[in-house]
């Protein structure tokens, strides 16, 4: 994985990870890689690794039972909201570079028909 400099390196795994689990690559309820694989997955810090899946609790897209492992949630509307959030996230990006080159809402949206 390629990273961006404009944004922090756990985040964009955060991101990737809930990708995966949207598409359906990785399943619900599915062992995920410990702390260390995750780290050496995407080359990246140890420590890094286990925020990641720290904040990914937090946000109730993980659990952990101890002793065992990570896994991803079991909990079908947890898929609905992420990818609604990644929606969200692609639309507002997708405005956002609209309006700064100069585009008004009407013309958004004219540009958005023509394409669909």
């Amino acid at each position: 994985m390629e990273y961006k400099n404009n944004m922090p390196i756990y985040l964009q795994v955060m991101e990737d990870i809930k990708a995966r689990i949207v598409n359906g690559e990785i399943a619900l309820g599915q062992k995920l890689p410990s702390s260390r694989e995750l780290a050496v997955q995407y080359e990246i810090n140890p420590n890094t690794a286990a925020r990641i899946y720290s904040e990914l609790e937090r946000d109730g897209v993980t659990f952990t039972k101890r002793g065992i492992g990570t896994f991803v949630t079991e909990e079908p509307w947890m898929v609905t909201k992420m990818k609604e959030e990644a929606v969200s996230k692609v639309v507002e990006d997708f405005i956002q570079t609209m309006e700064s080159m100069g585009f008004n809402s009407e013309e958004i949206l004219k540009e958005l028909q023509k394409k669909i």
